[in-house]
């Protein structure tokens, strides 16, 4: 026990609301924000901000997957653009940039999934008030898809087993793996549904959980840390926009 809280002091803990707050600041700024002059150094700092947090927590699988993707598709932009002509550079290279401001987004919910627990996401939830009818499908989705991994990783090996679906014959792969996979995914989905009503997620009392959900000092210095952040983003298109 006393190994297992020194663990859990040692990595970055966040309530679930600032969890979700970042994810909306990250996702909605790079998508939505500017990307001229200056505010293009803002966009690559919001783009290490899943960094930070994914290491403190020690999820350095998942650090090496998103920086090989978002380095990917940042040279893949740096090399196409060059050599295709206008039109394919509309077409392709603007589809590459856009997910480079998707990655990091998607990067933090991953963050948000994999280290916040259904019954710390439903006891946030009744702290604000929502309602039951947007907080139960969702936690259904907290379960959905570490399901799905789990359930493909188990198909990958019963074909294995049988040496069947290869990459040498991808037709069969399709047929043995993906075929069984996808019946797979809709049982899951009806599976987690009747598990999330048994558990009496949407039961009209209020629901008891053992959950320790407040406000951190850690949440307070991600507060002020984007805080900060942000005052100087606005402030730089403030003044951009005032130029011109």
């Amino acid at each position: 026990m006393m190994r297992a809280e020194a663990s859990s002091k040692s990595r970055i803990n966040l309530d679930p609301r600032t969890k979700m707050l970042l994810c909306l600041s990250v996702s909605v700024t790079l998508i939505a924000g500017g990307t001229d002059g200056v505010l293009r150094y803002f966009n690559y700092v919001l783009s290490l901000v899943p960094v930070a947090f994914l290491i403190g927590n020690r999820k350095y699988g998942s650090v090496a997957l998103y920086a090989a993707v978002y380095l990917a598709a940042q040279g893949l932009v740096i090399l196409l653009v060059p050599i295709l002509p206008p039109v394919l550079n509309i077409l392709f290279t603007g589809i590459i940039m856009f997910s480079t401001k998707l990655i990091p987004g998607g990067m933090m919910c991953w963050f948000l999934f994999s280290t916040t627990t259904v019954s710390e996401f439903i006891a946030v939830m009744d702290r604000m008030h929502v309602t039951k009818k947007i907080s139960v499908p969702i936690s259904v989705m907290f379960r959905f898809f570490p399901t799905i991994k789990e359930e493909y990783g188990y198909v990958q090996k019963a074909m294995r087993m049988r040496e069947v679906g290869s990459l040498r014959n991808p037709i069969k792969m399709l047929e043995y793996r993906m075929v069984s996979f996808l019946m797979s995914v809709v049982s899951i989905g009806n599976d987690l549904s009747a598990s999330a009503l048994t558990r009496g997620l949407n039961a009209p009392c209020p629901r008891t959980n053992m959950c320790r959900i407040g406000f951190t000092w850690r949440d307070a210095v991600t507060f002020l840390a984007f805080l900060l952040f942000f005052s100087g983003y606005f402030a730089v298109l403030f003044l951009q926009r005032s130029v011109r």
